[in-house]
């Protein structure tokens, strides 16, 4: 394994992509038509992309390295002030590359889902050229197949001590070529949706798919959107499978993210598997009740909220008490994590000085 020099102090997570520019548009009565013009209730900015799950585990206690790529423009010089001053993320591996723009996309969430509009241009240098000697990390996170050809970057992780998190990206080809997966038994967890889940194992349900994927890896957890998720874990033993919880979705713009994020935190706690979905679902449960996908991720202090609010209503019907029954763990982890009571921030582009005036 490839490792950084003793002095740099180890995170607790380290990743990198692509940065966006986010532009997302809610409350959309019908989708856009030629010719038309459609009002929006809502609007938010933020940034994206890579910047989803790096907000997402920080807010969460996670000491987070990334590395990404900024532009030499307004939105550049924006997200690099926010990520580093307001969200506390080491940018230590990342850059801001002279004359080269700010990927920006344009999301439109209507009828629980969305559609997004990107134009961008990849970075100057490869991935590797940009994290350089990795990092010391308990984590890390990477996806499994690399567009420009490289070796994955996190294999220098793989065979060492540091837990690999792994995802794969839609595949607009349609192919959703099994040899994708042929890295997963360098990886510790793979956290692909249903739909991934089953196109890649060629199977015809979520169960199934986790299946076949449990024999690849540690670590599989299968997502079902709103209906929860599955997951068994050959490392303790365990299989669990829960239930989403019921809310009124306002844009699911990266809650995948955060359910990753939430699932690297209880297993560098090692928590029960059980307990690391109930909370992963819980988390993306209260991202999507807010716009805008990184600043979206609650933090502790959202949790706490939730939780006081969910035991003061348990009497209210079984469905609030079976709820509090499934999330009794909360009691004990929120006296340890509750101290770093961070919540989300509004969704807003503005001037550099309002953002400074988080630090």
């Amino acid at each position: 394994m490839t490792t950084a020099g003793s002095s740099e102090a180890q995170l607790d997570l380290f990743l990198t992509g692509s940065l966006f520019f986010d532009i997302v548009f809610t409350g959309l009565p019908a989708a856009p038509r030629p010719g038309t013009e459609v009002w929006a209730d809502g609007m938010g900015s933020l940034p994206g992309g890579i910047a989803n799950l790096a907000v997402a585990a920080s807010r969460l206690g996670l000491d987070t390295g990334l590395a990404a790529g900024f532009g030499d423009d307004a939105y550049g010089a924006w997200a690099w002030t926010l990520l580093a001053e307001q969200e506390k993320i080491n940018l230590g591996r990342s850059r801001t590359f002279r004359g080269w723009h700010s990927a920006v996309t344009v999301s439109l969430s209507w009828q629980g889902d969305r559609s997004m509009v990107t134009h961008g241009h990849p970075i100057p240098v490869t991935q590797r050229e940009l994290i350089g000697v990795p990092p010391p990390a308990r984590a890390v996170f990477g996806e499994l197949v690399r567009p420009d050809g490289q070796e994955p970057w996190w294999k220098d992780y793989s065979a060492g001590e540091t837990l690999v998190f792994a995802d794969v990206g839609w595949d607009p080809s349609g192919a959703w070529d099994p040899a994708v997966l042929a890295d997963l038994h360098l990886c510790h967890a793979f956290l692909p949706n249903d739909i991934e889940a089953m196109a890649y194992t060629r199977t015809d349900s979520a169960e199934d798919a986790l299946g076949k994927l449990s024999d690849q890896v540690p670590l599989a957890v299968v997502t079902k959107g709103a209906a929860g998720a599955i997951a068994s874990d050959a490392s303790t033993g365990e299989t669990a499978s829960v239930p989403g919880l019921s809310v009124n979705a306002l844009d699911p713009t990266g809650a995948g993210d955060v359910f990753a994020a939430a699932m690297v935190v209880g297993t560098l706690d090692q928590w029960p598997l059980r307990q690391r979905l109930l909370f992963a679902s819980l988390c993306s449960a209260l991202a999507v009740q807010h716009f805008g996908g990184s600043l979206a991720a609650p933090g502790w202090g959202d949790i706490v909220d939730w939780w006081k609010a969910a035991k003061a209503s348990a009497s209210r019907g079984e469905e609030a008490a079976d709820v509090v029954r499934r999330y009794g763990f909360l009691d004990e982890v929120l006296t340890d994590k509750a101290q770093n009571a961070v919540r989300r921030a509004e969704a807003t582009f503005g001037l550099l000085t309002e953002v400074e005036a988080f630090s």
